[in-house]
C-alpha cells in the first residue's frame, strides 16, 4: 500500500454515515484535483473487512461507477441506503447528501502527493 492510498483511506475515514463525496473531490481535497481516478484505485486495493467506508465515496454524476462485478454495485447501494441516502433515477442528490469536507485541513500537502 502506498502513501497515497494511505491517505485517501484515512480522508474517506473522515466522511459521516448518511453522507458522500466524489472522487474528484477527494482528489481536491488531497491537493491533486486531477487525481480522481487514482482515488479510486485506492480505494479498490482496501481488504475485505476493512472499516474504510469506501461505499460513500461515488462519481461527479451522483452515482455508483460501474464495477465487474453487478454484486458490488448493488452492496454499495445498499449500505449507502441503511444510512439515509436515497437515490432517484440511480442517482444521489449531490446537493442534499455531498459532504463537505472536513472543517479544518486535515492534510498538509505531502510532497509525494504533489508529485502525481
Amino acid at each position: 500500500m502506498t502513501v497515497f492510498d494511505r491517505t485517501v483511506h484515512r480522508l474517506v475515514g473522515r466522511i459521516p454515515p448518511g453522507r458522500v463525496a466524489t472522487y474528484g473531490q477527494i482528489a481536491a481535497l488531497l491537493g491533486v484535483p486531477r487525481a480522481a481516478r487514482a482515488v479510486g484505485s485506492a480505494l479498490k486495493r482496501l481488504r475485505a473487512g476493512s472499516p474504510v467506508p469506501w461505499h460513500r465515496v461515488i462519481n461527479a454524476r451522483g452515482g455508483i461507477s460501474l464495477r465487474a462485478n453487478l454484486a458490488g454495485m448493488l452492496s454499495q447501494r445498499l449500505l449507502l441506503e441503511r444510512e439515509g441516502v436515497r437515490f432517484a433515477s440511480e442517482r444521489v442528490s449531490l446537493a442534499r447528501y455531498r459532504w463537505r469536507g472536513p472543517r479544518r485541513q486535515p492534510l498538509r500537502s505531502l510532497r509525494v502527493l504533489e508529485r502525481l
